[in-house]
């Protein structure tokens, strides 16, 4: 997990500062440390190397072993983690934790969503609705709890949006030019175009958009939508669903066959999973 040390240094800087006072006044030079992470709620367990990598840090000596693997599913009482080390686990252990329940609670809501699409050719997908500097993190419990990743940002992919598609003129011929353009820049770049009617639907079809997004339609019109885009003679695109989809709704838009679905809430809205460090002198 070293690929994540800048935002575990960044935790530890932003919590630690010049020491943990606390500790250096109360705990006896020496004092080594025995610690269990618990799991006090149900759900998919994630950030555990993170944790790991975070004690490695900020506790030179101490020594993890894990109970459980990312993307395991976990039950109240379960325990996920034993730590031995000084007295600097004391000071690592806020930033494991926050770390751990946050991943865990994006990794649960994401195998929510997955749950309800089993079955379907359907793929549940994230978005860019990430807490800034965690991206990488979230991006990564997502696919821990069966979730795919879209973008990871502007660069990787092109998105052109409604307030794009109002800027060429709601025209499909200088969308056409543009995109055109974008390919000759950045060859082999994916591109996802967003319509919110049939009749854009219909004129942006040959454009050539290797996703097209119904972006807040209404079941009747993403329907029609999608029996379009199937039977279009040309360049079939994927068909993605988007618009503040929740669990209920993503479960009857499977059934309409599309292949992506995807939610910004799977971040943005996940509730941490509760889970506790007790720890004991040895």
């Amino acid at each position: 997990m070293k690929e994540f040390d800048a935002v575990i240094k960044a935790a530890l800087k932003e919590d630690i500062g010049t020491g943990d006072v606390t500790t250096r006044f109360f705990v006896p030079l020496g004092t080594r440390f025995y610690g269990e992470m618990r799991a006090k709620d149900a759900g998919i367990v994630c950030g555990l190397e993170v944790a790991r990598r975070t004690f490695a840090l900020a506790a030179p000596g101490s020594r993890v072993k894990l109970t459980k693997k990312d993307g395991a599913s976990i039950r109240p009482g379960d325990v996920l983690m034993r730590v031995e080390g000084p007295a600097s686990i004391l000071t690592a252990e806020r930033t494991a934790l926050n770390f751990m329940q946050h991943m865990s609670g994006v990794a649960t809501k994401a195998a929510l969503f997955a749950s309800v699409l089993k079955g379907s050719r359907t793929k549940i997908y994230d978005t860019r609705k990430t807490l800034p500097g965690l991206r990488l993190i979230e991006k990564y419990a997502v696919r821990c709890g069966g979730g795919r990743n879209h973008r990871l940002g502007l660069y990787d992919m092109a998105m052109i949006k409604d307030n794009h598609v109002a800027f060429a003129g709601n025209s499909a011929d200088v969308l056409g030019a543009r995109m055109a353009a974008m390919r000759k820049a950045k060859p082999g770049l994916k591109i996802e175009l967003e319509v919110d009617t049939l009749a854009q639907l219909k004129a942006f079809l040959p454009l050539g958009a290797d996703v097209i997004m119904l972006d807040n339609m209404a079941y009747a019109d993403m329907k029609a939508a999608i029996a379009l885009i199937r039977s279009y003679k040309g360049k079939r695109p994927e068909v993605e669903i988007s618009g503040g989809v929740d669990l209920k709704m993503a479960a009857r838009y499977a059934r309409l066959g599309a292949d992506r679905i995807s939610v910004g809430s799977i971040t943005s809205g996940a509730r941490p999973l509760d889970i506790s460090f007790e720890a004991r002198t040895k």
